[in-house]
């Protein structure tokens, strides 16, 4: 009997180990709003400058998985593994199964064109790894995703789908 309850308590400790090796990236929250895909790497030579640069290509979909209930973006942030971060000060609605990109550069934010600018025109997500937060209005944790181009970006292409 008591070989069976050190055993029984050893595959329980066992157990708790592996799920704690887990990654904080690969906790799953229950927020409808969830970070869709990332273009990490803009397409062409990267380059900051408002006028000629390609951070306007560099963009976070973000996309509200209800079926039924719409989301207010403003007051969510999103920030990478350094601090760099973005808040919604404006209104956006997201009706269910609706997106939006957030983009880097300047330009007119649009509900109808599910585009928000982050009026900056420096890159937020690195080339190589990083991670993205997204936080409720309230500072609870909506999502969150690491990546490194190396593992996650089998194609290439600068770009990450998370979610389906």
């Amino acid at each position: 009997m008591h070989k069976t309850l050190v055993t029984a308590a050893a595959i329980a400790a066992g157990t708790l180990t592996a799920i704690a090796a887990f990654p904080a990236q690969a906790t799953e929250y229950s927020s409808a709003l969830k970070i869709r895909g990332i273009q990490y790497d803009a397409p062409g030579r990267d380059s900051n400058s408002c006028s000629s640069g390609n951070s306007r290509e560099e963009y976070l979909t973000l996309e509200n998985y209800s079926s039924s209930t719409t989301i207010n973006l403003k007051g969510y942030v999103v920030k990478d593994a350094t601090g760099n971060h973005f808040t919604f000060t404006a209104n956006h609605y997201l009706q269910p199964g609706d997106y939006i990109k957030l983009r880097g550069g300047h330009g007119t934010d649009s509900d109808t064109n599910n585009v928000v600018y982050r009026n900056n025109c420096n890159f937020m997500w690195n080339n190589d790894k990083d991670t993205v937060y997204l936080y409720k209005p309230g500072g609870s944790r909506s999502d969150v995703h690491a990546y490194t181009r190396s593992a996650n970006d089998r194609d290439g292409n600068g770009y990450i789908t998370y979610h389906g």
